[in-house]
């Protein structure tokens, strides 16, 4: 008798990763891979762009990749891949937000858990290469999130609320209701100055906003963001809840920062959070 049998690639955990792999300053792809496996989860890249080094640097080698998604996404659907999760990074045009909102609504099944991390821009600017026609468009995108995780300049930039140096916990709650009438459940916002501290706001709907704040070591490194968003996302795959997460993800990049400064790695080389790894591996 003949079996009727089916080779399935859907028996193990997989988020899908869409961002831009850089080969030299821990980010992006680069940090989410190792971050992701090591919770147990295969992470499955989606490129945007390869580099040599990230843009931090003085040069490097670009390859945009946007022609090469559709064709891309169109074999991982000859193979039925189904997410249980799915993170997004950084975007570099319309056509590229455009292409990942269809992969959204391609492969973004009853269980998927869509992390969007909107890096538009830092320091109450918008990245000089972020134009307003690709905010408007990361709105839109905005929601299909489950869990949005914008630093203080982009959920400016998101809600059209100007900039300050000086916000009160209740100015950045309204930002977030805000953005959680978008789509998204749980949103942080990252990155909020509080003197020698710098704090992240949890708000998931229907519970109280909590703050959690860490005393701040060094200066800002590439590649922090992107780690914080690999080790949410994994962790909302495997059921931990979402104020724990925030915790844990910000613990362990300061202590990747803290020895990064022991190592004396200069600021582009991103944090040295590979000896700390083994503490996200699920008990």
């Amino acid at each position: 008798m003949k079996l009727n049998w089916k080779e399935s690639h859907n028996n193990q955990k997989k988020i899908a990763v869409v961002n831009d792999f850089s080969g030299f300053g821990r980010c992006s792809i680069a940090v989410a891979l190792p971050i992701i496996s090591v919770m147990k989860i295969q992470c499955c890249p989606l490129p945007t762009a390869i580099f040599s080094d990230h843009t931090g640097f003085d040069s490097y080698f670009f390859d945009d990749y946007t022609s090469k998604m559709a064709p891309y996404m169109a074999e991982w659907k000859k193979l039925d891949l189904q997410f249980d999760g799915i993170c997004t990074g950084f975007l570099g045009s319309v056509e590229q937000i455009e292409l990942v909102e269809g992969f959204l609504r391609e492969f973004t099944g009853e269980k998927t858990i869509v992390l969007i991390d909107p890096v538009m821009g830092d320091y109450g600017k918008p990245y000089e290469t972020y134009t307003m026609e690709m905010c408007r468009e990361m709105r839109h995108l905005v929601r299909y999130a489950d869990i949005l995780t914008p630093n203080l300049t982009e959920a400016c930039i998101l809600t059209d609320t100007p900039y300050k140096e000086k916000w009160r916990v209740a100015e950045i709650t309204a930002m977030a209701e805000f953005l959680s009438a978008m789509g998204p459940e749980k949103i942080v916002i990252t990155g909020i100055p509080q003197g020698g501290f710098v704090a992240n706001l949890c708000f998931e709907r229907g519970k109280e906003v909590r703050v959690r704040r860490t005393h701040r070591v060094g200066t800002s490194r590439s590649g922090t963001g992107d780690i914080f968003a690999a080790i949410l996302a994994a962790d909302a795959v495997n059921g931990v809840p979402f104020g724990d997460s925030v915790k844990r993800a910000s613990a362990f990049i300061k202590r990747s920062i803290i020895s990064s400064i022991e190592r004396d790695i200069p600021l582009t080389d991103g944090v040295c959070f590979e000896e700390h790894l083994a503490r996200l591996a699920p008990k």
